[in-house]
């Protein structure tokens, strides 16, 4: 089926106006949103997908469509940040109702996001800063995970000590991450960053773990290594361990998953703590905010997923092998009261 640009438009108008009216019936007890949400047809773009984190933010981005009843399309770009914003305007044509951006880079995705607003679909999107008021912004609160890991950075190690860094500018989330460091820096100032760097080259940990040797040998009085990604993370402690250096540097991070949880419980592991969220649940939030748009309902133009702290400590004295188990036993992580109105269906809800 084709549909031209002033079809589109009226067929997104058309499905926005019956939107408000069953918001507005829903509102005086009459039929929910999403009555017949078979009709609704939503988009994921992607600009990151390798790694734990985002296979499960898609498992629940998939969840939640499911939970709604409603057309879930998934498009991948994976790091192409040209073919990303070329997707946008694929959904665009498609037809879809609302799309949700993931990651991706400010100058390639601020355009793009833009040409969806102005032809009437509902975007939200998740650690991409596409700069446009009419667009949530859903993020894992990206400065807290940063803290809480610092945080325990200082507990564990006090208040001076070398520390290598590992960062990539321009991408969202890291950039608010960097925020922290460089304010922990300044806080600290017996912290001396020795050594920066960082790539997003496929696959990411085996191309940071090539970097992270070359940094250890030239710096082996190392003792912390601040990797606010778990991809970053995984690389940084192959190198370690490959130089033997397990019991003499502790490694720091963002973001959580069951091989995560793994290598951290690993006899003598250099990775100490991590601070996450559940990708599962900020993929269903993305969902939820993306539908209370589509309801006629503000979910906020800032939508936080507040972040958990976890320990080495912590999963070996809960015996946590899995998200699963890390779920029950850290019930804060299993689920965020964020974007749910009374009348959205939940994954797993009876």
């Amino acid at each position: 089926m084709t549909m031209t640009r002033r079809g589109l438009a009226g067929f997104v108008l058309g499905l926005l106006g019956a939107t408000a009216l069953g918001s507005a019936a829903w509102a005086a007890g009459e039929p929910a949103p999403f009555d017949h949400p078979e009709k609704v047809k939503i988009a994921l773009v992607r600009y990151l997908s390798t790694g734990d984190f985002f296979q499960s933010y898609l498992a629940g981005v998939q969840a939640q469509a499911k939970a709604l009843g409603v057309d879930l399309h998934v498009f991948d770009s994976r790091q192409d940040a040209a073919l990303q914003a070329d997707m946008v305007d694929q959904a665009i044509a498609l037809g879809v109702n609302g799309i949700i951006i993931q990651h991706g880079l400010t100058e390639s995705m601020k355009e793009a996001a833009a040409r969806a607003v102005k032809a009437g679909i509902k975007v939200v999107a998740f650690d991409v800063n596409v700069e446009n008021d009419k667009i949530p912004q859903i993020e894992q609160s990206d400065r807290d995970l940063a803290r809480l890991a610092l945080e325990q950075a200082i507990k564990d190690n006090g208040e001076s000590w070398k520390a290598g860094y590992v960062y990539v500018a321009g991408i969202a989330p890291l950039d608010r991450r960097d925020e922290t460091w460089k304010a922990f820096k300044a806080k600290y100032p017996g912290i001396k960053e020795v050594a920066m760097f960082g790539t997003l080259d496929n696959p990411i940990a085996n191309s940071v773990a090539n970097q992270a040797r070359s940094v250890i040998s030239a710096h082996p009085d190392i003792t912390v290594m601040f990797a606010p990604y778990d991809e970053f993370a995984k690389g940084v402690k192959i190198a370690v361990d490959e130089a033997g250096m397990s019991s003499k540097v502790k490694i720091y991070s963002a973001d959580i998953s069951t091989s995560d949880i793994s290598a951290m419980r690993e006899p003598g592991s250099a990775w100490a703590a991590t601070a996450a969220t559940n990708p599962a649940v900020v993929g269903q939030v993305s969902v939820r905010a993306l539908a209370m748009l589509l309801a006629g309902e503000d979910p906020g133009h800032e939508v936080i997923v507040p972040p958990t702290l976890i320990t080495q400590k912590q999963l070996n004295d809960n015996d946590i092998k899995n998200m699963e188990e890390l779920a029950v036993k850290l019930p804060q992580f299993a689920h965020a009261d964020v974007a749910v109105p009374k009348w959205m269906p939940l994954p797993g809800a009876k």
